[in-house]
């Protein structure tokens, strides 16, 4: 099969469209032929020798995809069936036509959905959802700041916090950008490079500031985040974009709001956790992507690129430049 591959961590020059071996399903799993996958941040860290798999996981990229059951290995439970389509929560090996999944990492796609559309799902939408409920523990009505409000997580998770009924503000570095996200459902955007997001949040909140930080920046936001958390408030971390640094007393500021800091990675959660964030995705949240659902929650694709464009659609992402999703979409024959 063709897969995306760079043979030494580096730039986006690095990689090409190489043909490997094809995987075979082993206890429990599904094999997908897929039809699309969609990049991540963790994969330009990964292809930057940053971020390696977890043990077990394909070295090669891609954390999402999405395609039809192409085969069962031993142990399948029955709940899928050849030429089902499905999308899949990954820990690697998605930017290939063919991929291996535990059974209990794969949903339907949603009616009403195309392939291109479903890729944009599983990694950003699973991973806004559980930031929100396994980890932030979201209530209704509270406020929550969305840092990179226009990226995929970002987008998912102003969708998700409108569906639990809760107040969704962001911050984004391009007008563009903000009105993206103020389409979505944003009650608010802030352009973070020529204002004061912590002071405009204040504004916003009357002074009292946001319940719920979801902090994909790291540690040169630290001040501002505390400034506009509320008292109580959870700030919760799953990405360093600006590194992991902080210099200043950041304890005392905390501990003056009562503030608590959680962190969160997805990729290197265990299967049994997975299970369970897909199960209460499936339960909660899919079945507002079909059409006629109220609300009606979409993903939002940025740009597709042929897996052979792979190294064009890497370039994108590290100059920030996408609204939503950047997808890759497999050849359609198989050699």
């Amino acid at each position: 099969m063709l897969a995306a591959h760079f043979d030494c961590p580096g730039g986006p020059e690095n990689l090409y469209v190489k043909e490997v071996a094809k995987p075979h399903p082993g206890e429990g799993e599904v094999l997908v032929k897929v039809s699309a996958s969609a990049l991540n941040r963790a994969d330009l860290l990964q292809r930057r020798g940053k971020y390696p798999p977890p043990k077990g996981a394909s070295d090669i990229l891609g954390l999402e995809a999405a395609g039809s059951v192409a085969g069962l290995g031993p142990g399948c439970t029955g709940r899928w069936k050849i030429g089902d389509a499905v999308m899949a929560l990954l820990s690697g090996g998605g930017q290939a036509e063919y991929v291996t999944v535990p059974e209990g990492h794969l949903m339907p796609v949603p009616k009403d959905i195309t392939f291109i559309q479903a890729a944009a799902i599983p990694e950003a939408w699973l991973t806004a959802f559980q930031l929100l409920h396994f980890v932030g523990k979201i209530q209704k009505g509270e406020t929550v700041l969305i840092h990179a409000g226009a990226s995929g997580v970002g987008m998912a998770a102003i969708q998700l916090v409108r569906l639990a009924n809760a107040i969704p503000i962001v911050t984004a570095g391009t007008q563009e950008k903000l009105k993206a996200t103020t389409n979505a459902g944003a009650a608010a955007g802030f352009n973070y490079k020529n204002e004061d997001f912590s002071e405009k949040v204040l504004a916003f909140t009357q002074g009292s500031g946001v319940d719920i930080i979801l902090d994909c920046v790291g540690g040169s936001y630290w001040e501002k985040n505390l400034s506009c958390l509320r008292t109580d408030g959870r700030w919760i971390i799953y990405g360093l974009l600006s590194g992991g640094e902080v210099h200043g007393d950041l304890l005392a500021r905390l501990l003056s709001k009562r503030g608590s800091i959680h962190t969160s990675l997805l990729r290197s959660r265990d299967k049994e956790y997975k299970e369970q964030l897909v199960k209460a995705f499936i339960e909660n949240v899919l079945p507002y992507f079909s059409e006629g659902a109220s609300p009606h929650l979409q993903p939002l694709v940025d740009s597709v690129y042929p897996l052979h464009g792979i190294v064009e659609a890497h370039r994108k992402m590290e100059e920030s430049k996408n609204i939503g999703k950047i997808v890759i979409e497999m050849p359609l024959k198989s050699p």
